[in-house]
């Protein structure tokens, strides 16, 4: 009765109201195979202390000695512990949205220095309170562009993470917006400009690109946009590894800049949740979707903040609405601030180092190995970078998991072109050692 308050008589009641013999009724629409007709095949009740014993077991299953080389938009970097000791206190933890600002100005205030940061690292006028994650901040982006231009197509580089092309045709397979994909350069791994140039027309309302690209390359990004705007179309620039702007320059030529902030102290957590950001030219801001805060003074002229831009239908007339996100990921966008405060200007710039070397150092150890090459050596790159090997990349991940090593992320599931091919990171978190160990079993 607990969690199913309803009695017997109750339920009667109810399946009588609406015409229903029983409960079994409700679902006759669904077919005879697909309903479950036996118990769930769940072990017994478990006593508190029984449970804390199951869980000990399944966590010596896991182990923290696997060196792992993954990244492709989910990058592990060491998180400073002062991050979980702040966001774990009940003023923010416990939080809800900041309708009313006399009782919540330290989350205002906190969203508003992360706006400040983001803006200060993208180079852009304005950012947003932060979106769910990168995947739905590129595609909230695009149609934010469709709004101000009035125009209803989109160009895409094929060099944009998979997956945030995969949520992007979601959006737009109801918005009626079609988009061109454009392939890359075989030998720079960065976006093909006379392809490019071909795509965008008169009727392009974004251009959508990513720097860093799916294969850590660094796009040439006022190129691109002499390209977009060119025609009168916005140019997008997605970043999936938000140090990266720690030593790349900011891509000031775009109109609008969707981020992934999870590198900013937010823990992989298997997936979830992270950080999307828009930042964009102080003109588009009445497009912007989701919040934004800003700062004011009160009636005796103290500096306060306030939910200055709310864009969700809740809150204007629908048709006005530009976007229907519930809410900003405030919490997680503070492990950001926290982790931008902690390192600092300086910091965050020998963090982005530290990541170039480290790469540098892993494609130089990784590519000299006899069958092995690094591919898309004509750009620069960030911290990720195509490994091409004689061997299929499943028996070398398979040959990596013995030594307790996780490989690249094969990229045939997305470029069949590139079968033998897979994406390797190297994070601060990746030692020079465990770089050479995975050599020596390329090698081997």
């Amino acid at each position: 009765m607990r969690y199913l308050p309803k009695s017997d008589a109750e339920r009667a009641q109810m399946l009588a109201e609406i015409g229903a013999g029983s409960i079994d009724a409700l679902f006759d629409v669904i077919p005879e195979e697909y309903r479950l007709t036996a118990d769930l095949n769940v072990p017994r009740q478990h006593g508190e202390s029984e449970i804390i014993d199951y869980f000990k077991a399944a966590a010596q299953k896991n182990s923290t000695s696997y060196t792992s080389f993954l990244g492709a938009g989910a990058y592990r970097h060491y998180r400073p512990v002062i991050i979980d000791a702040l966001v774990q206190r009940g003023e923010f933890l416990t939080s809800y949205t900041p309708y009313q600002p006399e009782i919540t100005q330290g989350t205002l205030q906190a969203i508003f220095e992360f706006q400040t940061m983001i803006a200060e690292l993208t180079g852009m006028d304005v950012a947003n309170a932060s979106m769910y994650d990168g995947s739905t901040g590129a595609a909230e982006a695009v149609m934010m562009a469709v709004r101000v231009t009035g125009r209803h197509k989109a160009v895409v580089a094929s060099t944009v993470h998979p997956e945030y092309r995969e949520v992007l045709a979601t959006y737009a397979k109801h918005q009626g917006l079609p988009s061109t994909l454009v392939g890359y350069d075989r030998e720079t791994g960065r976006v093909d400009l006379t392809a490019l140039e071909a795509a965008v027309t008169e009727e392009t309302a974004a251009v959508l690109v990513q720097s860093p690209n799916f294969f850590g390359v660094i796009e040439d990004i006022p190129a691109i946009a002499e390209i977009a705007h060119k025609k009168g179309a916005l140019l997008i620039v997605s970043i999936a590894e938000a140090v990266s702007l720690g030593v790349v320059r900011p891509p000031v030529e775009a109109d609008i800049v969707s981020m992934e902030a999870q590198s900013f102290g937010v823990a992989l957590s298997y997936g979830g949740p992270f950080c999307g950001v828009i930042a964009a030219k102080e003109k588009y801001v009445r497009q912007m979707p989701g919040r934004l805060v800003g700062q004011t003074t009160d009636s005796n002229g103290f500096r306060g903040y306030v939910l200055t831009l709310a864009t969700r239908e809740q809150h204007i007339r629908r048709e006005k609405a530009t976007s229907n996100i519930c809410t900003n990921q405030a919490l997680v966008a503070l492990m950001a601030t926290i982790f931008l405060t902690v390192y600092g200007k300086e910091g965050i710039r020998e963090l982005a180092e530290h990541n170039l070397a480290k790469a540098a150092y892993a494609a130089s150890a990784l590519g000299g190995v006899t069958g092995a090459k690094v591919l898309f050596t004509g750009a620069p790159r960030f911290h990720e970078f195509v490994i091409e090997t004689e061997e299929a990349p499943a028996a070398l991940s398979e040959r990596l998991l013995k030594s307790k090593i996780v490989g690249g992320v094969e990229l045939n599931r997305w470029y069949p072109e590139l079968k033998h091919a897979t994406l390797w990171c190297a994070t601060e978190v990746i030692t020079k050692e465990q770089i050479d160990a995975a050599a020596r079993v390329l090698a081997s």
